[in-house]
């Protein structure tokens, strides 16, 4: 699996608020055998992860997926969320616990997800895993181990500790100008499973669910999600967009019964779905991911995926997807990166490939040491240097390059 698999959900034509526009996902028939519920928790989010290191975010509730067939889960689900405190917009979501409120008590959470036990220590056909955040977590841990070879140009904590602690930052739903008065006035379709929204003409997120009851009572949790930079200052500075409009014409005297007017009509909202298939969601749709499986649920899979963080432009995002045996989404959660993440995200990755030796690193990117350097700061990693290594290096490179001194014949 390298790419996400939306067979089975159709598009219909889309809501507009203002800058956002809210297309629908609907199932003729839905996901057989797993249903999703949430439970509310109290704002901020401390995760236990392996090798003594910890996540820390704003986690207003995680999903259970049940796959038992006894649907409890979908009677479990419940609107709103409370805070014990005051949080800002923009939240913090890293390790280290970076931004934390300390009017906001913080919530020990085991895993980013695990399987549930009843009250005699059985394991359960239940899954609890916390949405976006374990696709935040798969970002931030990308070659967190930091630098494999002690080269002079590291310093001694990124030798010992990687790149800890690293730290994104994001904005809850409500922070988003528009979004929350979108999702309220928003007309849910009778099938529908899912959600794709648009800021300012811009895909922002995706959201698949295997039930249409699940999604009338997951509905409300959008405002609550986690959302990149860029979409709020696509929100903030961008402008209304043009509604979902169906023009049907009569000049070839084709329209003479009820049946013919519902034919063209349906003949625009398949205009519709191509036009949206082949251009607005077309970066999620074709873009090659790296699918990292996180658990097995019976006949389903857990995973988290990343995009290739190529440079040129294009959205790319990063999620956690729950897929049956043939690939086919049952479940879909994904995040916008800015483009700075996706040049962290690629800055990263030619760094490992090239053993983390800075002058290689250059030469394979066409650039040069003092270039590299520069980037390496602008992506937040410049504490991770040994800042007296380099200035030395760069000062011997200038040395080098600079002409030599005029001496008379």
């Amino acid at each position: 699996m390298t790419r996400i698999d939306l067979t089975g959900l159709d598009v219909r034509p889309a809501q507009v608020w203002g800058g956002v526009r809210l297309v629908p996902l609907v199932r003729a028939e839905p996901v057989a055998g797993l249903r999703l519920r949430r439970e509310l928790y109290g704002g901020l989010g401390s995760v236990e992860l392996p090798g003594r290191t910890t996540y820390t975010s704003y986690v207003p509730h995680g999903f259970v997926a049940d796959w038992s067939g006894t649907g409890r889960g979908a009677e479990a689900a419940a609107y709103g969320t409370l805070l014990g405190g005051e949080v800002e917009g923009r939240d913090r979501a890293g390790d280290g616990g970076a931004g934390l409120s300390s009017c906001v008590p913080v919530r020990r959470i085991h895993r980013m997800a695990k399987r549930r036990r009843d009250r005699d220590g059985r394991v359960e056909r239940r899954l609890r895993f916390l949405p976006l955040h374990l696709a935040l977590e798969g970002y931030l841990a990308l070659h967190f181990g930091g630098p494999s070879i002690v080269w002079d140009e590291w310093s001694r904590e990124a030798l010992r500790h990687g790149l800890s602690p690293r730290a994104e930052a994001a904005y809850a739903g409500w922070a988003v100008p528009g979004l929350a008065e979108a999702l309220r006035v928003f007309e849910v379709h009778p099938g529908q499973c899912g959600l794709l929204l648009y800021v300012a003409d811009s895909l922002a997120a995706a959201f698949v669910v295997p039930h249409p009851d699940d999604y009338r009572l997951l509905h409300p949790t959008l405002v609550e999600d986690l959302y990149g930079e860029l979409v709020h200052q696509y929100a903030y500075y961008g402008g209304a967009v043009p509604e979902f409009t169906a023009r049907i014409s009569d000049r070839a005297g084709g329209i003479r019964t009820l049946a013919d007017l519902r034919a063209a009509a349906r003949e625009q909202e398949r205009a519709w779905t191509v036009a949206h298939d082949g251009l607005m969601a077309r970066d999620l749709l074709e873009t090659p991911y790296a699918f990292e499986r996180v658990h097995r649920a019976g006949p389903f899979g857990l995973y988290r995926f990343l995009p290739p963080f190529e440079r040129g432009g294009r959205e790319q995002h990063i999620g956690e997807v729950i897929t049956d045996r043939k690939g086919r989404t049952a479940y879909l959660k994904s995040f916008r990166l800015s483009e700075k993440q996706i040049r962290k995200g690629y800055l990263l990755r030619r760094l490992a490939d090239c053993d983390w030796h800075l002058g290689r690193t250059a030469e394979a990117l066409g650039t040069s040491y003092a270039e590299l350097v520069r980037r390496v700061r602008a992506a937040g990693l410049g504490p991770f240097l040994d800042a007296g290594v380099v200035e030395r290096r760069l000062k011997e490179l200038s040395e080098e390059c600079a002409d030599p001194p005029h001496r008379p014949v």
